[in-house]
């Protein structure tokens, strides 16, 4: 398997997410997921930091990013499906959604990994295309948390980025859509993929470095700062391999 980029994005933002895990227990380094109200939940949440420390850092190997993406596959499937009890409590409330779909597209992005290490070609491409309906749908989720929290997103738009923070946040969801679309009838989805990926990354740059240095002690900040690259590794993964 050759070099990618975007398995290194992938991995390393794992291994960051894992750190920050180890070092702060609380509900919101952990976006908030229900990991506390577990039984044994200091010694549970341990467990699945070190997870991902390890896959992280096997994740940077060719010869155990196989490995490492059926780790990280399974922690962010935990993930998601932590995330369903808060839908089936307030199936109104679209962060509970949100949610299961920022950690759902983690798990894409793992099955892409696996999918670029599979020898067998047919079976390579049908997780391949898995991966990307996957990624397809959370992308839709993607625009519709932007939608329903308009304001909210844009008031993390730097302010020193012209036109006005409104402008951009429109102009996101609706790139978010059209990707979505392409993604999901495969019509130019790799470049969507790819075009999603770098709008993400801008995202991580623009908005989370900046919230960082101005507020270092918040875990929330570097909690997002390693979900939104997380994000970006795994969009990044999928269109790699689509692209094969």
């Amino acid at each position: 398997m050759r070099a990618s980029y975007g398995r290194i994005v992938f991995g390393v933002s794992a291994l960051l997410f894992g750190v920050i895990g180890l070092l702060w227990h609380d509900a919101d380094t952990w976006q908030n997921l229900p990991i506390w109200r577990l039984p044994f939940a200091t010694i549970f949440a341990g467990c699945l930091a070190v997870a991902q420390i390890a896959a992280g850092i096997g994740m940077l190997f060719p010869r155990t990013a196989r490995l490492a993406s059926i780790v990280l596959g399974v922690v962010y499937g935990l993930f998601s499906l932590a995330c369903i009890p808060g839908i089936i409590a307030a199936p109104r409330v679209y962060a509970q959604y949100g949610g299961f779909f920022e950690w759902f597209s983690l798990v894409c992005g793992a099955i892409a990994v696996y999918a670029a290490t599979e020898t067998d070609a047919a079976r390579s491409a049908t997780l391949g295309r898995v991966a990307r309906l996957g990624l397809g749908l959370c992308a839709v989720s993607f625009t519709l948390a932007q939608i329903v929290y308009l304001r909210f997103t844009a008031s993390l738009v730097p302010t020193w980025i012209p036109p006005n923070q409104m402008f951009w946040t429109i102009l996101t969801t609706i790139a978010f859509a059209l990707a979505a679309v392409a993604i999901l009838i495969n019509r130019q989805a790799r470049l969507a993929m790819r075009l999603m990926t770098l709008m993400l990354a801008l995202f991580g740059i623009l908005v989370w470095i900046p919230a960082l240095i101005a507020h270092p002690h918040e875990h929330g900040n570097w909690s997002e700062f390693a979900l939104n690259f997380l994000i970006t590794g795994a969009a990044w993964l999928v269109s790699d391999v689509i692209g094969r």
